[in-house]
């Protein structure tokens, strides 16, 4: 049984967020009120998901992230930001915590978020051998307007950055987690044209919306096309909808934390923050991404003769 560890002083957030989480089948939850607890609690009974506030006593949230990600790099943290935690939460991001919620959302998006992040952890866990020798590795993908295929994808894809030894397990989830933005902003911003300030507004009108369009001309047709190209030194990936694409000029800042809680850009905050590179073509309907080794040259050396 999966369990979560709740992190938040606020006793009513606690009860929020860890009721939303154990009413899903499988779930258990543990709970702390600050870092320090949650800290102990790590000790005595190692949770799959550490989910946390960010502004506590005694130790806060970025400092419970540096604190897991040191002693636990395998265990993932999902942060519930606030407003006035923007810029601390930004910083977790870039330390090591695996995604986010805004906490005025939680109902709509912690369970999604919770159970995206363990997916991906799980499937990264089952995944026992490693291709140590291979030189270097490219495929392509053509993918259907069809939402479990896009998400069956994200996992062959981030499978290269360990196969190729880029980087180790725990970093290979947040390049999962950065993937799987890329994906979804193609399949629903761009192959479907659906904005994320419907989701905002009306989360279910936003996923039945979705779910017409998937069976309507012209949507229903359109494909995501997936370059993948592996290497020792690093990893890089096109990903192209075949949407209108959007005005670049228009997207919001990812590194002001202000724009934090804004429903469009967050998936760009997230590859920005995880990945070296996105870089967009001029219409916006084409992404490259790119994750460099983060192993020398001694350590790819000793790996490869593994």
């Amino acid at each position: 049984m999966p369990t979560a560890l709740v992190v938040d002083d606020l006793a009513t957030d606690r009860r929020l967020a860890g009721g939303l989480l154990s009413r899903e089948e499988g779930w258990s939850v543990i709970y702390a009120c600050d870092g320090v607890e949650a800290l102990e609690q790590l000790e005595a009974h190692v949770p799959d998901i550490v989910v946390t506030d960010m502004q506590m006593p005694e130790m806060d949230g970025l400092e419970l992230v540096q604190e897991v990600c040191k002693r636990y790099p395998l265990i993932p943290i999902i942060l519930m930001t606030a407003q006035g935690s923007e810029e601390i939460a930004v910083q977790a991001l870039q330390l090591g915590a695996a995604s986010y919620v805004p906490k005025r959302k939680l109902a709509q998006s912690l369970v999604e978020t919770v159970e995206r992040v363990h997916d991906a952890l799980r499937e990264q866990r089952t995944n026992t051998r490693i291709l140590n020798r291979m030189a270097h590795l490219e495929y392509e993908l053509v993918l259907d307007t069809d939402l479990s295929l896009v998400l069956a994808a994200v996992a062959h894809l981030r499978e290269g950055v360990t196969d190729m030894r880029i980087c180790d397990e725990a970093e290979r989830l947040r390049v999962g987690i950065a993937l799987e933005e890329a994906l979804l902003n193609a399949f629903y911003h761009g192959n479907l044209e659906i904005s994320s300030s419907l989701k905002e507004i009306d989360h279910e009108a936003y996923h039945e919306l979705a779910k017409k369009r998937c069976a309507e001309e012209p949507y229903c047709h359109r494909k995501i096309f997936v370059n993948a190209r592996f290497t020792h030194s690093q990893a890089e990936y096109t990903i192209r909808d075949q949407g209108p694409g959007f005005d670049l000029s228009t997207l919001p800042d990812p590194h002001d934390p202000a724009n934090l809680e804004r429903p469009w850009g967050r998936g760009v905050l997230l590859m920005r923050t995880f990945l070296d590179e996105v870089n967009y073509n001029g219409t916006g309907n084409e992404v490259r991404l790119v994750k460099r080794a983060e192993l020398s040259p001694e350590q790819l050396e000793a790996a490869v003769l593994d």
